[in-house]
């Protein structure tokens, strides 16, 4: 059945438009917007951040900057996107598990929502188009134009 939808010969290519998809409309519109909100609105964030894991709440929000807009940013070029992932997966977990723990189920469903993307990104990698399909093609095959 699947041949008949997706022969074969393009099923990477569906497969690699696909998690293009998921990785620009996460990365961009959900954790890039984030972040970029954090920095614009630095001092207002600053005083009230909350401090889930002890390291202060200064700490706290440059890690969530970190991870929401340059990690962001990182898992939208497809660039070291298993790597970059992994502060988001961390982000979104605080924020389930510490930061929400006590509110109800509601309260947690949008950090659960934005984690699944990012684990699936994990377990698959970022697909064809992206940088790191380019970098490992161009280590596969050294003499290979891109």
């Amino acid at each position: 059945m699947k041949n008949i939808i997706f022969p074969a010969d393009t099923a990477e290519g569906v497969r690699g438009w696909g998690l293009l998809v998921l990785r620009v409309s996460v990365g961009l519109l959900i954790m890039f917007g984030h972040g970029w909100s954090k920095i614009s609105n630095y001092a207002t964030y600053q005083e009230q951040f909350p401090d889930p894991l002890g390291f202060g709440g200064e700490m706290s929000l440059g890690l969530a900057i970190f991870a929401e807009f340059f990690c962001g940013l990182a898992v939208v070029l497809g660039l070291f996107t298993r790597v970059a992932v992994i502060p988001l997966i961390v982000t979104m977990l605080t924020a389930v598990l510490i930061v929400h723990s006590d509110d109800p189920f509601a309260q947690k469903e949008l950090a659960l929502m934005y984690l699944i993307p990012f684990v699936t990104l994990l377990i698959t990698g970022p697909g064809k188009y992206s940088f790191d399909s380019i970098v490992s093609r161009k280590f596969d095959n050294p003499t290979a134009k891109i």
